[in-house]
């Protein structure tokens, strides 16, 4: 299995992470990768940065070592229901959209609360991914979290960081054997993602694919396996938006 992107890294924007876009463009391009996006923790984070950085992404090359650089953020939900610590004027002029539940930003509530939280925020136009859905100390109904995935044209992250040994998250091999089981059933993609918040991390999925195998997850739902289909998941989002305005 070839993964060709990775959707989620932090740069030192983020408040606790380590690397600059150059470093990672750079070691994108050494590990093969042909699409990276740069996904800093929206400003409800504390220590992370102010409204004003996602406004100038703008400046970013759109490329970097032969790398293409899609310019993003990972939101903070921060309201039960679906507030984001970003306006959707500014959603709206980025590339890639990942929302997630961070308990500095949103206390967990029960499986179902938290469920309509998440279904809330993929109703948003401009959210493209939910990230990390996999933190027991968040419980979610799956199957419900993954049907309206589908509603709603959003994909559903694997989160490399999640399952690493020593990771603070809760259960997530499990919960993502629970995710992935429904993601099948109903034809949902997901987003095999590093979660990088070093620029050496870029890439590294060995715990996400290890799973992938093991769940025998058809590869036509990867989206890091075709950048054709992943751009094309990004359009049916947007195509939405448009159909709704209509």
């Amino acid at each position: 299995m070839k993964l060709l992107l990775d959707c989620h890294c932090h740069t030192t924007a983020s408040g606790h992470a380590y690397s600059t876009v150059k470093e990672y463009a750079e070691e994108a391009s050494k590990k093969g990768l042909k699409v990276i996006a740069i996904t800093d923790h929206g400003p409800a984070m504390p220590g992370s940065c102010h409204l004003f950085h996602f406004q100038n992404l703008k400046v970013v090359p759109n490329e970097l070592y032969g790398v293409r650089i899609l310019k993003g953020a990972e939101v903070n939900i921060i309201h039960e229901n679906g507030l984001l610590d970003l306006p959707d004027d500014v959603l709206s002029t980025l590339d890639l959209n990942i929302a997630s539940f961070h308990p500095p930003c949103l206390e967990a509530k029960t499986e179902e609360i938290n469920t309509q939280t998440m279904i809330h925020v993929m109703k948003n136009p401009y959210i493209h991914v939910i990230g990390h859905p996999d933190d027991a100390r968040i419980p979610l109904n799956y199957e419900a979290l993954v049907k309206a995935a589908k509603k709603y044209h959003v994909m559903l992250e694997v989160n490399n960081s999640s399952l690493r040994p020593g990771t603070y998250r809760e259960n997530a091999w499990s919960n993502y054997i629970h995710m992935l089981e429904q993601c099948k059933k109903y034809e949902v993609p997901v987003l095999v993602s590093s979660d990088s918040h070093i620029h050496t991390d870029i890439g590294e999925f060995e715990f996400a694919i290890k799973l992938l195998h093991e769940t025998e997850f058809p590869e036509n739902l990867i989206m890091n396996c075709s950048i054709e289909r992943f751009m094309e998941q990004i359009q049916n989002k947007l195509r939405m938006k448009v159909l709704k305005n209509d």
